[in-house]
């Protein structure tokens, strides 16, 4: 049972190891390094560089090393070189070389260099550069070597470069001290070349010594000619000079005299203008001492009336407002009044109209009786409304002068004048014709008709 978990733990610690082996073949080029990978290349290639960044080795079948870029300082003291003038001369140099970065020549020095100490490249450097530096002393003159040297550091670079190169270097600097030949030609072109410095500069000399006496005496005439000269100018300035104070003196008190006027006249124009400015300051301060009194008096005045204005006004409008409140209210009170009455009214009206049909209805559906019912009902009110109709008259006294005759139905004056007042009093008929209304029959009979009704009766 345990024996697959095993197997899957070995598995695991392999593919880990395996893992990490192949990391660890994975190399990093440092940028003063070039890295060499050589082996199982292809291509007809012996070997892959790589500057700068990185690359996989692949263990068993590929390998790697690294070529250093440091600089390599290499002396090439060259001894007996014999120049184009067949003089041999000396010439020390110190030369300066490195490793080169280009494809090309990185891969010819993983070629020629890879493994070999930097000793041993400065050794096969210096025998390169040995060669070459002869070829090149062997085409130019000694003049030329000593003069210039620009011309020969450019020869020594064409030359030597090409050949460094075929073994992946590349020259960086040349460093040529003095040269020397051990047959004296050098010294002697330098000694030539002192005498001939110092006769010229003799012969320099003396011309300047010569241009200097000339010049001297030229200077002594020329000095008695210029001083005469510069005395008759200095008598002729004098005079000139003299003229000119007397002009000078002239047009300087004309000035004054202009400047002067100019003065006073502008003294004048500054006091007006200073007045005309301090009435003009005064008018202004008047002016604003006007506007400030007016902004005084019109926040004293108008806006303290501008604020009763406004305080009127919402006085106003809050009696205006609670006289329309109370007449509002008191609309609602009358139209809840008359509301009431008229529902009242009509509750009273309902109830008659209620009354009269039950009436109608007594009275077996004939409206004349039961009209003649509702007038039986109202007789003592009549009556008594007839005999009110005296009985507030306020008599205080009344005179009656009877002298005891008689009127043709027997009665007295007194009594005539009780019975009219009496008659005064409207009768029921007369109240109910002027009501629009009718007496029953047996109320509206005469004395006369009941009388000549009788006997009918009677029998």
């Amino acid at each position: 049972m345990l024996q697959p978990a095993y197997l899957i733990i070995v598995a695991a610690v392999v593919f880990v190891l395996l893992m990490m082996a192949i990391i660890n073949r994975y190399r990093r080029c440092p940028s003063d390094k070039i890295l060499v990978i050589y082996g199982n290349k292809g291509s007809n290639k012996s070997a892959k560089c790589i500057h700068g960044g990185g690359a996989f080795v692949w263990p068993i079948i590929e390998d790697y090393a690294y070529l250093s870029l440091t600089p390599i300082s290499i002396d090439a003291n060259l001894t007996n070189a014999l120049s184009r003038q067949n003089i041999r001369v000396d010439v020390p140099c110190r030369f300066t070389v490195g490793i080169s970065t280009e494809p090309d020549s990185m891969l010819a020095a993983a070629e020629r260099l890879l493994g070999q100490t930097a000793q041993q490249i400065q050794e096969l450097a210096r025998d390169i550069l040995f060669g070459q530096l002869r070829l090149v002393i062997a085409t130019m003159s000694i003049e030329e070597l000593n003069s210039d040297r620009d011309k020969f550091l450019e020869a020594i670079s064409a030359n030597v470069e090409v050949e460094l190169k075929k073994i992946g270097l590349r020259l960086i600097n040349v460093n040529v001290t003095d040269i020397k030949d051990e047959s004296g030609y050098i010294e002697a072109l330098g000694q030539e070349a002192a005498a001939k410095a110092i006769n010229e500069a003799k012969v320099r000399v003396a011309e300047q010594e010569k241009i200097g006496e000339i010049g001297k005496a030229e200077a002594v005439r020329e000095t008695r000619v210029r001083t005469a000269e510069a005395n008759a100018q200095a008598v002729a300035g004098e005079n000139e000079a003299k003229i000119a104070i007397a002009n000078s003196d002239a047009t300087r008190r004309e000035k004054e005299a202009e400047a002067q006027r100019k003065a006073t006249a502008a003294e004048k124009v500054a006091q007006a203008q200073a007045l005309e400015e301090a009435y003009a300051a005064e008018q202004k301060a008047e002016s604003a001492r006007a506007d400030r009194e007016r902004s005084t008096q019109t926040a004293n005045v108008i806006v303290a009336q501008e604020i009763e204005k406004r305080r009127l006004v919402l006085a106003a409008e809050a009696e205006a407002e609670q006289k329309r409140v109370n007449a509002k209210g008191e609309a609602d009170a009358i139209f809840a009044k008359m509301e009431a009455e008229a529902k009242g009214l009509y509750q009273i009206l309902t109830k008659q109209a209620e009354g009269y049909d039950k009436m109608i209805q007594a009275a077996g559906g004939d409206a004349t009786k039961a009209y003649t019912l509702l007038l039986l009902e109202k007789l003592p009110e009549l009556v008594k409304t007839q005999v009110e109709a005296i009985k507030g008259i306020n008599i205080d006294k009344v005179t009656v002068w009877d002298g005891g005759a008689g009127t043709a139905n027997g009665q007295t004056s007194t009594a005539g004048f009780l019975s009219g007042l009496m008659k005064s009093v409207p009768p029921l008929s007369d109240l109910f014709d002027q009501a629009g209304m009718a007496l029953p029959e047996y109320l509206a009979k005469k004395k006369e008709e009941v009388a000549a009704e009788a006997p009918n009766t009677a029998e």
